[in-house]
Parts: structure tokens; sequence; C-alpha cells
């Protein structure tokens, strides 16, 4: 792991609190290509009544519409807690070509969220995805979201 990851994490981590302020759930991300941002997102499920509002897929789409293309080639997507499996898949049809993440979804899950407990590492072996994991990065700091998010009382998860 380098500096520039750990740069990258802490926005993903601003942005997620900026999201809980918002009243919306504790998840962020962050895309990055060749040392610039694509797209940095929250969650934004309440906000627009849509469940597929997941920080990655919005991070996605920004950075699609950024770039003028559906691949992602050699980007880097950095998230605050693992992603889900629908969210793994955009991430792999994107072919983003690594993944950062912290939390784990068994934390997400322990704060009420309805997670499937399939990991990335089983998405990744299952579907035989080339997307490299980088897993548990700054683990503690992201997980903490979670009891940010609780404390501020926003709601249930969805």
């Amino acid at each position: 792991m380098t500096s520039e990851d750990q740069r990258w994490m802490e926005m993903a981590i601003d942005v997620c609190r900026r999201g809980i302020g918002a009243g919306q759930s504790p998840f962020g991300a962050v895309i990055v290509r060749d040392g610039q941002i694509l797209s940095c997102s929250h969650n934004t499920v309440w906000r627009d009544h849509d469940p597929t509002a997941h920080a990655e897929v919005r991070a996605i789409r920004e950075a699609c519409a950024q770039t003028g293309s559906p691949w992602l080639e050699d980007a880097v997507i950095y998230s605050t807690t693992e992603p889900c499996p629908m969210c793994f898949s955009a991430i792999h049809w994107a072919r983003i070509r690594r993944i950062v993440y912290g939390a784990v979804i068994a934390d997400a899950g322990d704060a009420g969220f309805r997670e499937l407990s399939i990991s990335n590492r089983q998405m990744k072996s299952l579907g035989g995805s080339e997307v490299e994991l980088v897993e548990g990065f700054m683990a503690e700091e992201c997980a903490k979201l979670f009891d940010e998010w609780k404390s501020a009382s926003r709601g249930s998860a969805y």
C-alpha cells in the first residue's frame, strides 16, 4: 500500500461522512486513474428512492460520464466497505482493475444492512474476474463510519 492509497481512501471516508451528514447510508467511494480523480460519491439510496444508488455504482456512473466510455481500464476504486455483489459486478463490467476497501460485508450486516454474505473474494473466484482485491485497507477507520452513522440517528438501514 502507498501513501496515494491512503490519500484516496481518506477521500472516500470524507465523502462517506458527507453522505451521513446528508441523512444517507454510510458508504463512500472514489475512482482514480493515473493519479487523477474520476469521481467521488456517497450512497444516495434514501435521497433518490433508488436501491441501486450505492456509492460504487454512482461513482462508476459519474466516472463513465466524465470519460465518455463505459470502460474504466486501469482505474482503481476505493470503497469504505467491501462492495456488495451488485457493486462488485458493476466494477467488473466497468473493467476497473483494482478494488481497495476497508470494512467488510459483515460489518455492514452488523450495522443492520441486509447484506448478502458473498465476499468479493468469492465473487472474483466464482466469476473468474481479473480485478485485483486489496482487502481491509484502513479497516478500523472505515468500520467506525457505521458507529458514526448510528450516532447520527439518521434512520434505518435499507
